[in-house]
């Protein structure tokens, strides 16, 4: 299997992260993070439920270096790939099983998150290794950190994504828009590094006064994917 970092070359804070993935991960490869400058998005508005929020330049970014990975999948002729962001740390110890999992499991009509929040409530529980539980979440949680794409599903997303109005975590969550089933494992040993390699690179900060409003529009709309299990 090979594996695909996600690193802009500028964050010279997460190079020495990226050094030990590239020696943690298999066959890895960094990928040269996109920017999100100049690129025209849609308002939210082209899937329902609509997104409630502008999309930032680190956003938009994130989610061009994730199709940019899902093209190298599919040009590639592999049948599938593991895609990892810089901020990325495995615990060795239950990685072993995790790795076991995905080669008994995994195929090129499958994506697999490797969440660092065990956060998913399972609706399908599909196979054991060790500690890890690989299964269908009923909601697909939000966060990218790590991940592993089949060539078909990869395809599929791109297809899905020539116009942009929304996080690529966020429309990862949109089973019913994309038609891709979206599989877990945990626990899996994944962690982010973020605070410890200087912060998240795509966080917005947010007035004061306008926290209730996003607060409130945010919890309407996580209600809304709520209402929406894979099963």
């Amino acid at each position: 299997m090979q594996s695909f970092i996600i690193h802009m070359s500028s964050a010279t804070a997460r190079r020495s992260n990226v050094d030990r993935l590239l020696t943690d991960l298999p066959d890895a490869q960094v990928i040269e993070a996109a920017t999100g400058q100049g690129v025209q998005t849609a308002p939210g508005n082209l899937h329902v439920p609509n997104y409630p929020f502008a999309m930032g330049n680190g956003e938009i970014g994130c989610t061009l270096s994730h199709r940019k990975c899902w093209q190298h999948i599919v040009d590639s002729g592999a049948d599938y790939a593991l895609i990892a962001e810089d901020d990325l740390h495995i615990d060795t110890i239950v990685w072993p099983s995790v790795m076991a999992l995905i080669a008994a499991h995994m195929t090129p009509n499958h994506f697999i998150r490797l969440p660092a929040k065990a956060r998913e409530i399972a609706a399908q529980d599909i196979a054991r290794d060790g500690l890890a539980r690989f299964f269908l979440p009923k909601v697909v949680g939000l966060q990218t950190v790590c991940q592993v794409v089949g060539r078909n599903a990869a395809q599929r997303l791109l297809d899905a994504t020539q116009k942009l109005d929304r996080p690529v975590d966020t429309f990862l969550q949109m089973h019913w828009v994309h038609g891709q089933k979206i599989h877990t494992i945990l626990p899996n040993g994944v962690a982010e590094l973020t605070a410890d390699l200087g912060g998240s690179t795509i966080q917005k900060k947010t007035r004061t006064s306008g926290k209730l409003v996003r607060e409130i529009r945010r919890f309407n709309y996580r209600r809304a994917v709520n209402a929406r299990p894979q099963v």
